[in-house]
């Protein structure tokens, strides 16, 4: 899938609450990049970071697909500024996806959150 085509998918199949003004950035096999953006005056709250981590990790898995575990650690409170999100998807098995996701504050230099997750498909 090219980075155009999963912007317009992501842009179709999120809720615009998920969206945070979501970029490809970049789309190359199963290594996904995304740049999120803030609204003026808002900030990063928990529950808008576990929305970029779910988003980040379905872009890499495939957007049918659905997390049923989920490990989230935080490695630094999130800063007022757009967050980066590298996403992989690390095995597949049958209908399960096991995948990472990290999330940096501006620039890819020292993350602020880390996730991996095992994902069903919809044919679970």
């Amino acid at each position: 899938m090219t980075e155009e085509e999963l912007q317009a998918r992501l842009e179709a199949v999120l809720p615009a609450a998920d969206l945070h003004d979501v970029f490809v950035e970049e789309c190359q096999d199963q290594d996904v990049r995304l740049r999120f953006s803030l609204a003026a005056g808002e900030e990063w709250t928990t529950a808008a970071l576990l929305s970029l981590v779910d988003t980040s990790l379905r872009a890499a898995s495939g957007l049918e697909a659905r997390v049923s575990h989920l490990s989230v650690t935080v490695l630094r409170p999130a800063q007022a500024a757009e967050v980066v999100s590298l996403s992989r998807a690390i095995r597949r098995d049958g209908d399960r996806i096991h995948a990472e996701t990290w999330l940096f504050s501006h620039a890819v230099v020292e993350p602020m959150l880390h996730a991996t997750a095992t994902l069903g498909t919809s044919s679970m």
